[in-house]
């Protein structure tokens, strides 16, 4: 390949697709599958709520200790597509979160709803915040760098 040759983006290389794919496969069969284990206490959506704080934490952690390591090229970029925008954005699910809203509203409990909402937005940064700390705290302790 010359300089003068472009690749095609990521988003149109079907290797890259397969791989977004198959952690989105393994994504949503671990929501599915958290969402029976976690009970939902008089239909509150705690499931729909842990599955997107967790997913939040982690998503944070892996982006921040990915960017961390060096650029966005090889193993890092296949970790980024699989694990985060797969796996982690199959797993997570803003879709369910909104509905979950929609119905508590519906059945007359806004309070449980505003509640809902308040706790899925302001957790997700908390947690999406916590998770780059975490990231970045062990890329210090493993190369032994302080801040």
């Amino acid at each position: 390949m010359t300089t003068t040759e472009v690749k095609n983006p990521v988003h149109l290389q079907w290797g890259f697709i397969a791989m977004v794919a198959a952690g989105g496969v393994f994504g949503a069969l671990a929501r599915y599958g958290l969402g029976l284990a976690i009970p939902a206490p008089g239909a509150w959506p705690l499931p729909t709520l842990v599955i997107n704080l967790s997913g939040a934490l982690a998503l944070g952690a892996l982006l921040e200790g990915l960017s961390r390591r060096g650029p966005d090229v090889g193993n890092r970029r296949v970790l980024r597509l699989a694990l985060g925008t797969g796996f982690l954005g199959a797993y997570t699910t803003y879709s369910t979160l909104a509905l979950d809203a929609v119905h508590l509203f519906t059945a007359g409990a806004g309070t449980a709803a505003a509640g809902y909402l308040a706790a899925s937005l302001l957790g997700g940064a908390a947690a999406t915040t916590a998770g780059i700390w975490l990231g970045a705290w062990h890329h210090r302790r493993a190369t032994g760098r302080r801040p």
